[in-house]
C-alpha cells in the first residue's frame, strides 16, 4: 500500500492529468471509511482514501471523484453530489459516481427447509424451533456451519 506522501503524490499527478489544475493539499488514507471510497473536507481541503479501495482496479475513479469535490469547491461552483457542475464535470473526467463495493458478505450457517428445500444463508444462527421456511412454512434444518 502507498505511504501518505506517495497517495498524495499519485492524486496531484492524476489532478494534473485530467483537471489541468494542481492539488496543492494533503490527501490520507482512513482506516475509519467502511463504505465511502474517499472524503472531501471543505473546512481544510483535504482529502481521506479508504485503504480498502487501494488494490481495486476502480481506485483512480475514487480519486478523480474526490478531485471533482475539490476543484469545484476551489473554483466556487457546486460540488455536492446533487449539483449539476458536479455532475456534469465528474462525467467529463470519468469518475466514478458511486464506490465500488469492497465489503464481502460473510455467510456463516445455511439453514435448509425440509419440504421444500429452500436455502437461506445467515450471518448469525437461528433458533430452527421458533422460525420456518418463508415459502412453505416447512421445518428448517441445519444443514452447514463455517467457522
Amino acid at each position: 500500500m502507498l505511504s501518505n506522501q506517495e497517495l498524495t503524490e499519485k492524486v496531484r499527478q492524476l489532478s494534473l492529468l485530467y483537471f489541468k489544475q494542481p492539488f496543492i493539499h494533503e490527501a490520507f488514507w482512513n482506516q475509519r471509511l467502511r463504505t465511502t471510497g474517499g472524503r472531501f473536507f471543505p473546512k481544510d481541503l483535504h482529502l481521506d482514501f479508504n485503504p480498502k479501495m487501494a488494490a481495486l482496479t476502480e481506485f483512480d475513479g475514487v480519486i478523480l471523484h474526490e478531485l471533482t469535490h475539490y476543484h469545484l469547491y476551489r473554483a466556487k461552483k457546486g460540488y455536492q453530489h446533487r449539483d449539476a457542475d458536479f455532475k456534469k464535470l465528474l462525467a467529463e473526467v470519468g469518475g466514478l459516481r458511486y464506490a465500488p463495493s469492497v465489503a464481502k458478505r460473510s455467510t456463516r450457517y445455511i439453514y435448509c427447509c425440509q419440504s421444500c428445500q429452500q436455502l437461506y444463508q445467515r450471518q448469525r444462527k437461528i433458533d430452527i424451533k421458533k422460525y420456518r421456511c418463508g415459502k412453505c412454512r416447512g421445518i428448517l434444518c441445519l444443514k452447514k456451519s463455517i467457522s
